[in-house]
């Protein structure tokens, strides 16, 4: 027997679908992910290993990728920030989201917060390359020992003024107490290209973003940022084992979205990315590239970051990097 439906009950049922219903609509829209890098940098790469899984684990919606590269990273994480908490936009951004602060004098954002975490997703290596073609060194020992014979006579370039990759060659400087000229570009794909085709001579890249032309043999790799050696490329000795013990940094990728998105979004998402990099073609995929996979809760990527700031903060001040 069928129970006419009251007004009571026809009006809950409103109320429901009006609160369930920009969740249902927004299946048939694709959600944009921001990444504040330039396509074939280590952030790209993985991101786009993940997107099949990652368009199955939203339940087939489907997924738009839009490379934001310039200032350092900042262009993409302003248009992420100012973007409608509406499930529709999210970002990836790796350890520059957190050194901007420390480097820039003014960033048209708060860092902190006009972001909402959902998780830092897992960490990459660095590796020191060179043109093979302009710089003869075979390791770390023998570029130092170059870089000293002829001071300020090579170069070095980076995705940008300020960077992690920018901080990670000042660092290696720093500690090798040698110099070398810096040429900032506008992301890591136009770096590379230029390392491969002679107008830089060295610099710091994530692994993901060279391994196919360290197999080619247009780039020779010299020394991994990391304390250990990646699995990926296990032939590649870490700096430290090559005369700077205490050299050691490594890349992380973060999933952020724009401030205030709904409880029910974050725990959308975090499902999803989580799904998709625990899935076996994602994580053989990042297990090639070199990377380790580690998400953390949203709660535990938010403290990540204001303990990442602040290492940062000393590490540019230690470096002098100071941009307007």
């Amino acid at each position: 027997m069928k129970h006419p439906i009251s007004r009571r009950q026809s009006l809950a049922l409103l109320v429901s679908a009006a609160v369930l219903s920009p969740v249902w609509a927004q299946s048939d829209k694709p959600v944009h992910i921001i990444l504040p890098v330039s396509a074939g940098s280590g952030v790209d790469a993985i991101t786009r290993a993940a997107v099949p899984q990652l368009i199955k684990a939203l339940g087939g919606q489907s997924v738009v990728i839009e490379n934001m590269p310039g200032a350092g990273g900042i262009t993409g994480a302003t248009a992420l920030a100012r973007a409608q908490p509406d499930g529709l936009t999210i970002g990836m951004v790796s350890n520059n989201h957190v050194i901007n602060p420390a480097v820039y004098k003014k960033i048209p954002y708060d860092t902190l917060g006009d972001f909402t975490p959902i998780s830092v997703m897992g960490f990459t290596p660095f590796v020191l390359v060179v043109n093979p073609a302009k710089v003869s060194a075979k390791n770390v020992r023998e570029l130092i020992a170059l870089l000293k014979a002829r001071p300020d006579s090579y170069n070095y370039g980076s995705p940008g003024n300020g960077t992690i990759t920018h901080l990670a060659a000042e660092m290696f400087l720093n500690e090798a107490q040698v110099t070398a000229r810096h040429i900032p570009y506008k992301g890591t794909g136009a770096q590379v290209t230029d390392l491969i085709g002679g107008q830089i001579d060295l610099g710091f890249v994530a692994l993901p973003a060279v391994q196919a032309h360290l197999k080619s043999g247009s780039l020779r790799a010299l020394g991994l940022g990391s304390k250990a050696r990646s699995p990926a490329a296990p032939e590649i000795a870490t700096i430290a084992e090559q005369g700077l013990p205490d050299y050691e940094v490594d890349g992380w990728f973060a999933v952020l979205a724009p401030a205030r998105l709904p409880a029910e979004q974050i725990k959308r998402f975090h499902t999803a990315f989580v799904t998709a990099f625990n899935s076996a073609e994602v994580k053989e995929a990042m297990a090639k590239q070199g990377n380790i996979i580690s998400p953390t809760t949203p709660e535990a990527a938010a403290l990540y970051f204001r303990k990442e700031m602040k290492r940062y903060a000393a590490l540019a001040e230690k470096a002098g990097i100071t941009l307007d």
